[in-house]
Order: structure tokens, then C-alpha cells, then sequence
């Protein structure tokens, strides 16, 4: 079958992404879309202070990410532990970015 090729579970591995639980509730990636400014908003809440800090309304970066001063950084938005985003790199929302 050929869609089965585009289901969300044979696309992604769910144990890799801070994404799951919004991955579970769809079959096609696609219909994730609709849903994830507010998956963000809400999952942004529960992060753990200790490792990501709130750089604005609704952008929250891990503590050891990289960020360069002059990129925009949009929310909703999770920039997750480890990730780099680099100079003038322009990310305007509805975005995890790392896992």
C-alpha cells in the first residue's frame, strides 16, 4: 500500500522527538500542522526550568543551545538542549527545533 509509506509512525521515530504526543493523535504528518502552535504552547509550560528558559512570549531555548544574538526567533518555538541556530537564521514560529 502505498500510503501506508506516509503514515506519521513509519516516517518518524517517536522516541527520538520531543514531539510524540502530538504525533500519536495523527496518521499523516500533515495533520499535525493544525495542531502544533498550541501542542507548543502547552508543552512549552511543563519544561523544566532547570534546562530551558522562556526568552519571550511563547519561545522557550534549552540553556545549552547556541543561539546567535541576531537570529529572530519567532514563537511558538521550542529550541530544544543542543541545538544550534546560527547568525541571522530567521525562525518565525509553529517550529521545535533539535529533537
Amino acid at each position: 500500500m502505498e500510503n501506508e509509506k506516509l503514515l506519521a509512525k513509519n516516517l518518524f521515530d517517536y522516541s527520538r522527538t520531543i514531539a510524540k504526543p502530538l504525533l500519536e493523535t495523527v496518521d499523516y504528518p500533515w495533520e499535525a500542522l493544525p495542531k502544533i502552535s498550541e501542542f507548543i504552547i502547552e508543552l512549552g509550560k511543563t519544561l523544566d526550568p532547570e534546562i530551558y528558559e522562556q526568552r519571550g512570549e511563547n519561545v522557550w531555548v534549552a540553556k545549552s543551545a547556541k543561539v546567535f544574538d541576531s537570529a529572530y526567533l519567532g514563537g511558538p518555538l521550542i529550541i530544544c538542549e543542543d541545538a544550534e541556530v546560527r547568525q541571522c537564521a530567521f525562525i518565525r514560529g509553529n517550529a521545535i527545533v533539535g529533537r
